[in-house]
């Protein structure tokens, strides 16, 4: 098999209805098959794609794992020598898989890449969730071209060269299966947000290379699990945030980059209780209390990590801080940012 695209479900069937279509109408061809994995949902999902799309091959997993376990299981069961990790809210457009296809068959170097991401509600806007290929600041915050923190921009073809990345969207992620079986897959602890950070991490501090490729174009709804506003959300954002850095900041940083963290996460804190998100407030302090809980645990996969890396500067990580140039220096587009 040359390409699988796995959809892991959760009761989405509603979702499924909507862009399951589009999925399989323009994913055909030889070499490709379409695969919707189900998280134990209870909404009729299963049957569902049983009864009306018989040619996706269905793999039913017996409780839900979260995004990360969810998949790592599913692609356990997948043969393909590519696979596209697909939101099951992505509508995908005529011919989207042969671009990502033919830029991995044409350069070895890369291990991922992902389409350029637009709304599915505001189709001119790029979707928050990926945009047109992710970074992180120095610190761990990621942002996008096209869109840092909550400023979206409009897409008019100012990202449409394809470009390296820090990280590629989970929500359209195309790896070489090899490669990701080789650095263990997404990381189980963290459920679901930042284990598609987590895991490019460890891509690029292995010398692998992860773009966008903006000739393929998808539209994606975004929020359908958990919206934006989520204490739950704000929870595991945070935690995993701190645990991707644990795990994937060099020694010589570490200390630094988390000294800061402490202090800009209470910040953070203190903004959502004056704001009266007290949910979001108690979500932060319970994400830092987690995330030392479970340092320990992580111990050996740091030093697994930084055994792997092969040294070097990461040319897409951002020197400078993000949060501070976006909400003091008015840099809300990525245009606006120096990477030297």
């Amino acid at each position: 098999m040359k390409v699988s695209v796995v959809i892991l479900n959760w009761n989405g069937k509603e979702m499924l209805e909507r862009f399951l279509p589009s999925v399989c109408k323009f994913s055909s061809g030889d070499g490709v098959e379409v695969v919707v994995a189900d998280n134990a949902s209870d909404d009729g999902s299963v049957d569902f794609v049983r009864t009306n799309f018989p040619e996706v091959r269905l793999i039913a997993l017996d409780e839900n794992y979260g995004f990360a376990e969810g998949y790592n299981r599913a692609l356990k069961q997948v043969d393909a020598e590519y696979v596209v990790l697909l939101n099951s809210d992505v509508e995908v457009t005529e011919n989207w898989l042969l671009p990502m296809v033919d830029f991995l068959d044409a350069n070895r170097d890369v291990a991922a890449c992902q389409p350029k991401i637009r709304s599915f509600a505001s189709p001119e806007l790029f979707e928050h969730a990926g945009a047109c290929g992710g970074f992180i600041d120095r610190f761990g915050y990621p942002f996008c071209r096209g869109r840092i923190f909550d400023s979206v921009e409009k897409d008019e073809g100012q990202y449409d060269s394809v470009t390296d990345l820090f990280w590629a969207t989970g929500a359209a992620l195309c790896i070489r299966k090899e490669v990701f079986d080789r650095v263990g897959g997404l990381d189980a602890g963290f459920f679901a947000h930042m284990e598609e950070i987590d895991l490019c991490w460890r891509l690029r501090a292995r010398g692998f290379r992860i773009v966008c490729v903006p000739q393929c174009v998808v539209f994606h709804v975004g929020g359908g699990t958990l919206n934006v506003q989520n204490p739950r959300k704000t929870f595991l954002n945070f935690r995993n945030n701190l645990l991707m850095i644990y795990k994937n900041e060099p020694e010589e940083s570490l200390n630094m980059v988390m000294t800061a963290r402490f202090f800009m996460d209470y910040l953070a804190a203190a903004v959502f209780l004056l704001k009266g998100e007290t949910d979001n407030f108690k979500a932060v302090l319970s994400a830092r209390k987690e995330f030392n809980k479970l340092k320990g645990e992580y111990e050996e996969k740091r030093k697994e990590n930084l055994r792997n890396a092969v040294g070097g500067r990461v040319n897409e990580i951002y020197r400078r801080s993000i949060v501070l140039d976006f909400n003091v220096g008015g840099k809300d587009r990525f245009s606006m940012l120096n990477f030297d």
